[in-house]
C-alpha cells in the first residue's frame, strides 16, 4: 500500500513507485472511477496517437511487386498442395 499526502490546495504528488506501476509520466492522464463509501479505482488513461501514426503500419516491403498472374499461380499451387512451408 502506498500512502500519499494531500496538500492544502487539494493536490497529491504521486511517488515514483506509483508512476512506474501505472506506466505514466508527467503530462499523461489518469482516471479515477468514484465508488460508494468513499472508495475509487484509479488507472492510467491510454495515450491517444494521431491517426497518421498508423499509416503504413501493415505495409509489407516485398523485394518486388507481383503480377496478378503470379499471384493466381501461387494460389493454385497452394490449393494443389504443391507448396511447402
Amino acid at each position: 500500500m502506498v500512502k500519499l499526502k494531500i496538500t492544502a490546495k487539494g493536490q497529491v504528488t504521486l511517488k515514483r513507485e506509483v508512476l512506474d506501476h501505472f506506466g505514466v509520466k508527467p503530462g499523461d492522464d489518469i482516471e479515477i472511477v468514484l465508488l460508494p463509501k468513499g472508495e475509487g479505482n484509479i488507472h492510467a488513461v491510454g495515450r491517444k496517437l494521431p491517426i497518421e501514426s498508423l499509416f503504413g503500419m501493415f505495409a509489407y516491403k516485398a523485394e518486388r511487386t507481383h503480377s496478378i498472374d503470379e499471384i493466381n499461380d501461387a494460389i493454385e499451387a497452394g490449393w494443389a498442395g504443391e507448396v511447402k512451408y
